[in-house]
């Protein structure tokens, strides 16, 4: 019961609704599912990519009346009902994804109980609430304090994440190769990443507008000028962008879900991977670019729409992708960039 309002953006995957609903990236998202059957595994303990939903609504077409799951302890329903989230089902998501789709994002309001008024006083309401372009809004899902993801088994090398609204899965990733991660709030200094002695530094996910991000656009150059070892994901790929003097722009209606395909160019192979941004770097696609940091490219593009999905400098160890690799929900076609990195480490400490 309530009223919420946000950005609407629909996602497109069958699994993994409780991953999407904790991932920091949709802080000020109202996400319309396209699945029309969603909750039906019901929540877990275990499958939460932060400490709370960051969603700020939901929509769903038929909510999954008992949840059926070996895993589970509550409801979608109560999961959401104690968290404060407003959602709104039994609507023709289909429908509404095809007018997203034609008209683009756009901000939305979903009212129940006492909020409900009069066509025009709601839309009023719609119409005030801020939009995503020119919001800034790491600092608002990011970490307050550092804390360390342990290496598991024997410690190879040591990370400083930069938490720009990371998900739990992703140090885990690294931890799973032996990486011992750092991870650090979105105002850390270059002081704080080279006090931990890193081998490398990534940047994380995270939402909001990337033209506003002009502290960790800083932060990724101070990194690059001493050529450390660099890998960012998703909004970590805008900051590279711009790090390296390209701009970014904000997408029609964005990319997110779990089926989408992207090839990787450095070597042919298309990959299903995980999705969740509203904005891309402008970049050239034909050619290497020259940077302040030397030379760039493309690495990575989205065969549905050729949008910018990855770059790479070709003089110094960094590189970035637009999409998910750890993918806790699937799929794991792009795991490998994990190890691209841990590669990136070892030649830098050969």
């Amino acid at each position: 019961m309530g009223e919420t309002f946000g950005e609407a953006v629909f996602s497109t995957g069958m699994t993994g609704y409780q991953e999407t609903l904790t991932d920091p990236s949709y802080h000020r998202q109202v996400v319309v599912m396209t699945a029309p059957h969603i909750g039906n595994t019901g929540v877990n303990d275990e499958d939460p990519e932060s400490k709370r939903i960051w969603v700020s609504g939901y929509v769903v077409r038929d909510p999954a009346r008992t949840p059926s799951n070996w895993r589970s302890r509550r409801s979608l329903d109560e999961e959401l009902t104690a968290q404060g989230v407003v959602g709104i089902s039994g609507i023709d998501t289909r429908a509404l994804t095809r007018h997203l789709r034609e008209r683009g994002a756009m901000r939305v309001g979903i009212f129940s109980g006492a909020a409900v008024a009069d066509e025009a006083t709601l839309l009023a309401k719609v119409q005030a609430a801020p939009q995503m372009e020119g919001a800034d809004l790491s600092g608002e899902v990011a970490t307050a304090e550092a804390y360390v993801v342990p290496a598991i088994g024997t410690k190879r090398f040591t990370v400083a994440a930069i938490d720009l609204g990371i998900k739990g899965m992703t140090p885990h990733r690294m931890a799973e190769r032996g990486i011992e991660v750092h991870v650090l709030p979105a105002t850390a200094t270059a002081e704080d990443i080279y006090a931990v002695d890193p081998d490398g530094v990534f940047f994380s996910n995270g939402p909001g507008d990337p033209a506003t991000a002009d502290h960790p656009v800083a932060l990724m150059r101070a990194v690059l000028e001493r050529s450390t070892p660099l890998f960012g994901i998703c909004f970590g790929n805008q900051i590279l962008g711009r790090a390296l003097g390209f701009g970014t722009f904000k997408l029609k209606y964005g990319h997110r879900g779990i089926n989408q395909p992207v090839q990787d160019r450095t070597t042919g192979k298309v990959e299903v991977t995980a999705h969740n941004h509203g904005f891309a770097v402008d970049a050239p696609l034909d050619a290497p670019s020259d940077t302040p940091f030397g030379r760039a490219e493309v690495s990575h593009v989205c065969l549905n729409d050729n949008v910018v999905e990855g770059l790479r400098l070709l003089d110094r160890p960094a590189f970035s992708v637009q999409y998910h690799p750890e993918a806790a929900a699937g799929p794991h076609d792009a795991a490998y960039l994990f190890d691209r990195f841990v590669s990136l480490m070892e030649g830098q400490r050969a």
